[in-house]
């Protein structure tokens, strides 16, 4: 659906053409087609690929799907991160609403972790999260985190603050993604967290050194025993594909 909306042969720009595609797929409401916001944008022609879809959160009934995106068009490159709300249904799960991420503008002036962080090779930032570290809008214990952890991984990020869920998925306690303290990672070192061929020393030492980086809050595919605080440590369903890294300042 996301790839529908977001590229189009020449002639076949704009939502009453996005919604025909839309539609054409079968099961998903061309209405959605209003939710789509910077999928869309003013050009004659456009070509989209998915980076990655992780889990924002999934339950019994419902789920969010991070979809990251990159997108080109006559205009130059760019992209962005949609959270896609489902619902359950048969004989598929339905999409209900997209979310897209909204970055902010570039600020006047960052902090040299931000400048570090935008510079860095092993750091791999889509759109989305690279437009929201230019925003000025994370904070720099994340941000020396991420580098810490490049000094010894090479770090392919799907989220960072825009484009994630404000709440914990299914609760009413505040993420810490939008609040800027918080990032995820989809690829350590060229391997995907959720591919079983993956050795699970690379995905747990990557944990671990997430903590001592001074995380308070690492999610992954497996309990790690250990940690400073009983809860440094968790893995749920949700994060089977990624390693979230949160921080309470």
């Amino acid at each position: 659906m996301v790839e529908a909306i977001g590229a189009w042969p020449p002639g076949q720009s704009g939502s009453a053409a996005a919604r025909s595609r839309v539609a054409a797929l079968g099961g998903v409401d061309p209405a959605l087609v209003g939710q789509a916001g910077p999928l869309l944008p003013d050009a004659a022609q456009a070509a989209l690929q998915v980076v990655y879809a992780q889990y924002g959160g999934i339950l019994a009934d419902s789920a969010s799907v991070l979809v990251v995106c990159e997108q080109w068009t006559p205009q130059g490159a760019g992209g962005t991160t949609v959270d896609v709300r489902l619902s359950s249904a048969a004989p598929r799960w339905t999409v209900t609403a997209l979310h897209p991420a909204e970055p902010g503008p570039p600020a006047a002036a960052l902090s040299d972790p931000a400048r570090q962080v935008l510079a860095s090779d092993r750091i791999h930032l889509p759109p989305a999260a690279h437009a929201d570290v230019a925003s000025g809008r994370i904070h720099d214990t994340a941000l020396q985190a991420m580098l810490t952890l490049a000094r010894q991984y090479t770090l392919d990020i799907s989220v960072v603050r825009s484009g994630h869920p404000l709440d914990v998925f299914g609760t009413a306690r505040p993420s810490d993604h939008p609040l800027g303290r918080a990032f995820d990672v989809w690829r350590i070192n060229g391997r995907p967290v959720v591919d079983p061929a993956t050795p699970h020393d690379l995905v747990d030492g990557f944990m671990r050194a997430a903590a001592a980086a001074g995380s308070y809050n690492v999610g992954g595919p497996r309990q790690l025993s250990g940690g400073s605080t009983p809860n440094q440590f968790f893995s749920d369903d949700t994060h089977h594909d990624h390693v979230h890294v949160g921080f309470d300042s």
